[in-house]
């Protein structure tokens, strides 16, 4: 079986967030169970700087607003995993992803997705034979499915190709203005509710929901959680529509480079049983941050976008009473929002030497935080899944979660009776339901023998990717068997 996954990011040619992970890391999983996986991408400016002397491809044309826009096809020499960037320098020789700061958005990102979306199905047409899947992440990469399926007689030889699309995010929905229509090259019939348009907008995202053959998410609960008014953002009603191809599959940790017993980032090895080399980690991070260097306070850690989800605000409103009773230091890694910046700013020059921000994507502090840290916090209004926490419980750094989403699947509330559970989640969503668990985990770490037990819990928990890799697997075959029945059901409502 050959699958091509196509997303805006994957590690290491361009990074913004947990994404790119994700596509750097399931793919590996699944060839290691026999499935032949190619990665296409964009040829941003920073992937093409990423590759030593890549393999010049073929050079297509991809129809866009009515126009053709040329295109090269690269190939990543000497990858884990077969990868190919698609370079457009007019669309992707920036400097951002998506924008030129982590705030904004470059304003032709509608047009700039559209092209990538058709030049990956020009390139697909190129391969003999072409793929039995195309796997899309997210609503840079969802116009695919839509594109395939309405513009059929464009793609003939992609008949037989089945489509997957991954939300991880559902808050992110590359929604445009009418204006975008012209773009796409598609029927007026299209840009109807049944199919792209969102109340009077362009939706790519649900364009690929109204077309993929299947739809997965990252957790079981975030799969359920976007089908309620509450948290489907206006797109609840076609996703409880797709409930049947709908599944929620948790993500997994690339376990290799997130094992501290191996990891060549942090400051010293250790594993479940070592807490001597734990409590060097920390020292060490206290020291490249400026904190105190005390064992005694409680080390708190936080790896985020600075965006309202990630529940800066209630940090901000909660965090300093215990840090300025110096039973904590708070250490944040995050870029974005210029005021949830300002914000964390402020907060450490109110307390410095106990609490340190750094604004930014730094992979090394990331390690060395998910190492260095006793608590990690993630008190996200809505997580789809989450990454962090699971580094967290690799690590042995006790995670405090919102009850929401991959993080309610992921962490297990700690019973000190029975010695069981790997951390502390908190709800509603309040400053009060979050000082609780603070509380809670301050007490548990106030008693030696039981923190041990919580952080070994958490240790020796199993999230590599191998299981989704299985479900995914799984998933692929169910739909290379059949197939095709969705564009016929969504012209057959027309």
């Amino acid at each position: 079986m050959h699958v091509v996954m196509i997303a805006a990011e994957a590690n290491p040619y361009a990074k913004t967030g947990g994404l790119a992970d994700v596509v750097a890391a399931l793919p590996r999983a699944l060839m290691r169970r026999g499935i032949d996986v190619t990665v296409c991408l964009p040829a941003h400016r920073g992937a093409r700087l990423a590759l030593e002397d890549p393999a010049p491809g073929v050079r297509l044309a991809a129809p866009v607003s009515g126009r053709t826009e040329a295109f090269q096809v690269l190939h990543a020499p000497e990858a884990t995993v077969r990868t190919v960037l698609l370079r457009a320098d007019r669309y992707f020789d920036r400097d951002g992803i998506y924008g030129a700061s982590p705030a904004s958005d470059y304003a032709d990102n509608p047009e700039r997705f559209a092209f990538f979306c058709r030049a990956v199905l020009e390139w697909l047409r190129t391969l003999d034979p072409p793929p039995d899947v195309l796997h899309v992440h997210d609503w840079p990469t969802a116009l695919a499915p839509a594109l395939l399926r309405a513009d059929t007689g464009r793609y003939p030889e992609l008949a037989g190709v089945r489509t997957v699309l991954t939300i991880h995010n559902i808050a992110y929905q590359g929604r445009f203005p009418p204006g975008t229509w012209p773009l796409l090259d598609l029927e007026s019939r299209f840009f109807t509710p049944d199919f792209l348009e969102f109340y009077g907008d362009v939706s790519y995202l649900k364009g690929g929901l109204v077309f993929a053959d299947a739809i997965t998410t990252v957790s079981p609960r975030y799969a359920y959680e976007i089908r309620t008014p509450e948290l489907g953002l206006g797109l609840d009603g076609v996703l409880r529509s797709r409930a049947d191809d709908l599944r929620g599959i948790l993500n997994g940790i690339d376990d290799e480079e997130w094992n501290p017993a191996t990891d060549p980032m942090i400051a010293a090895r250790y594993d479940v049983a070592d807490g001597h080399g734990k409590a060097m980690c920390k020292e060490a991070l206290q020291a490249d941050l400026g904190l105190e260097r005390r064992p005694e306070p409680a080390l708190f850690a936080v790896v985020a976008r600075l965006v309202e989800q990630k529940g800066f605000d209630l940090l901000a409103e909660v965090m300093p009473r215990y840090v300025a009773l110096g039973d904590a230091q708070l250490a944040i890694l995050g870029d974005g929002e210029p005021r949830l910046a300002e914000l964390l700013h402020d907060l450490a020059e109110r307390y410095r030497g106990r609490v340190a921000i750094r604004l930014g994507l730094d992979e090394r502090l990331a390690h060395r935080m998910e190492a260095g840290a006793d608590v990690f916090l993630v008190p996200s209004r809505f997580e789809p899944c989450g990454l962090t926490q699971l580094y967290a419980l690799r690590y042995g750094t006790v995670p405090v979660v919102h009850a929401t989403g991959g993080l309610d699947d992921t962490v297990q509330e700690f019973d000190a009776a029975r010695g069981t559970g790997t951390g502390f989640k908190f709800a509603p969503h309040t400053a009060g339901a979050f000082a609780d668990a603070i509380n809670r985990v301050l007490r548990a770490r106030a008693e030696p023998l039981m923190w041990d037990r919580l952080r070994a819990n958490g240790m020796m928990q199993d999230f590599s990717w191998g299981r989704a890799a299985r479900e995914y697997g799984e998933l692929y075959a169910s739909l290379t068997g059949h197939g095709g029945r969705l564009l016929g059901a969504a012209l057959a409502r027309r």
